[in-house]
């Protein structure tokens, strides 16, 4: 049975107003995973608990990820603004209760339940954006959203350090009431005003825990990756954690291909655009947010720099991937062989990525600078592309689904790719400036590794033409 088509298009005035509404709803998960990291100290300090303290981040990272694809089947079960507000909801009170959090395990605790809410933002917010604006127009305002993860990259450090130091570690968490408040207020009253996409599905629960379990497992595994005297490697404990994800891995693989309708739609899995894009921006995006946690180290214990200083050397890496997805974003709109651009700068991060790795230890900062922002204006380049091709390349009914499935698999690379450099730095961090210059010479080789991947994947990615319009439904 086939939907009439929905033809009547948002105007100007309406789009930029959903889109700072959005765009506030992406800032709130964004930002909250950045400003926690220069106040960890303080709040060690604060609850005594120092042992504890990496849960704060992997009790986040671990249900923000598990609950991104159910976000997805759920909005494209009951609409994307409800879901949208729902997790801002659950993201809000989450934060009061981290804020209120009087030890360690009740903060761990407390993050969990805001990752249960900020999941679901980032992919839904991507969505509503499919849903009103055509694909070729759609790479345009995806580059808006590009700011808000630079805003996030860059402010949140300095502005977690300055509560923690000169207020309270319990403000890094208040800030997202009258933000989450503003948030749910601007999205719930403008996208009431515009036409709603949902679609007949049948939820496979069973699915979807067998998924959250692969997925929550495999990242408490990543936290274990270490021998009980602390240095890189699998502990006991972290093989029975890699193991178990295996087993879940393997029940979600069966459930998916037995039942009828499954989690994850068979459209999405085994579509090779998706596939293919999805690979691409996982493997660039896991290199840029590897690069990003890494680097300060590098700044201050091989250069010397100051922790403010490590800060500001940082923002090239930063404002280069918002220059490539924005550049190539427009491009979408205007050109056919949208692929070019993205090719041609993933080629150059590549070669620069060598560069850092044959030239570490005796680079200076310019030339350093020089070649890290090359690395992330490539990154930056494919994920407009990637994002549209997986919404072009999936039926409209699935449209959710395929677009949180991506947003997981993201997530998950760069869960993957920011353990795997860490383990190649930890050991040296610390060490003499020669021995820490070695270490990052893996790191950037393993850098080069990810990008050539992500140039191959999207090199064999189709490039299908883009559908005309942002509200016609495929037939259900």
């Amino acid at each position: 049975m086939s939907a009439p088509a929905q033809t009547t298009q948002p105007s100007p005035n309406d789009l930029r107003q959903v889109m700072l509404g959005l765009g506030l709803a992406m800032l709130l998960s964004a930002l909250d995973q950045t400003i926690v990291a220069t106040a960890l100290p303080t709040i060690g300090a604060e609850l005594g608990d120092f042992e504890r303290l990496p849960w704060i981040v992997t009790a986040y990272l671990v249900a923000a990820t598990t609950v991104t694809p159910l976000y997805g089947k759920l909005a494209d079960i009951h609409g994307r603004r409800v879901m949208l507000l729902v997790g801002v909801a659950i993201f809000v009170a989450g934060s009061v209760a981290c804020a209120l959090a009087p030890s360690m395990t009740l903060l761990a605790a407390a993050r969990a339940f805001q990752g249960l809410g900020g999941g679901g933002l980032i992919s839904l917010a991507q969505t509503v954006v499919a849903d009103l604006v055509s694909p070729r127009e759609r790479g345009k305002y995806q580059t808006y959203f590009s700011v808000v993860f630079v805003t996030s990259s860059v402010a949140g450090p300095a502005l977690g350090g300055f509560f923690a130091q000169y207020l309270h570690w319990s403000l890094i968490f208040w800030i997202n009431v009258p933000l989450g408040a503003l948030a749910f207020f601007m999205t719930n009253a403008r996208l009431a005003r515009l036409p709603e996409q949902r679609h007949p599905h049948r939820l496979d629960w069973l699915g979807a825990l067998w998924l959250a379990l692969a997925a929550s497992l495999l990242l408490l595994a990543l936290g274990r990756s270490e021998t009980p005297g602390g240095a890189p490697g699998l502990s006991l404990q972290g093989v029975a954690l890699f193991a178990a994800s295996g087993l879940c891995w393997t029940l979600f693989a069966l459930r998916t291909r037995r039942v009828e309708e499954p989690f994850i739609p068979l459209s999405v899995l085994t579509n090779s655009i998706a596939r293919a894009a999805t690979l691409s921006s996982a493997f660039g995006l896991g290199a840029f947010v590897g690069l990003s946690v890494v680097m300060p180290l590098y700044f201050e214990g091989a250069l010397g720099l100051t922790a403010s200083r490590s800060g500001l050397a940082l923002i090239p890496l930063m404002i280069a991937t918002v220059i490539g997805a924005t550049v190539s974003g427009r491009i979408m709109a205007v050109v056919e062989n949208y692929k070019r651009l993205p090719l041609a700068a993933l080629a150059l991060a590549t070669l620069a990525a060598v560069g850092l790795a044959l030239g570490v230890g005796r680079l200076p900062l310019l030339a350093l600078n020089a070649l890290l922002a090359t690395v992330s204006f490539g990154v930056g380049a494919i994920l407009p592309v990637a994002t549209v091709s997986v919404q072009n390349a999936v039926p409209t009914r699935d449209l959710g689904a395929a677009t949180a499935t991506m947003q997981f698999f993201r997530q998950l690379a760069c869960a993957l790719i920011v353990a795997l450099l860490g383990a190649l730095v930890i050991g040296a961090a610390g060490a003499d400036p020669q021995r820490l210059a070695g270490a990052f010479a893996g790191v950037f080789w393993v850098v080069a590794v990810c990008t050539a991947l992500a140039f191959v994947f999207l090199a064999r990615m189709e490039q299908r033409p883009f559908r005309a319009g942002g509200h016609k439904r495929d037939e259900v």
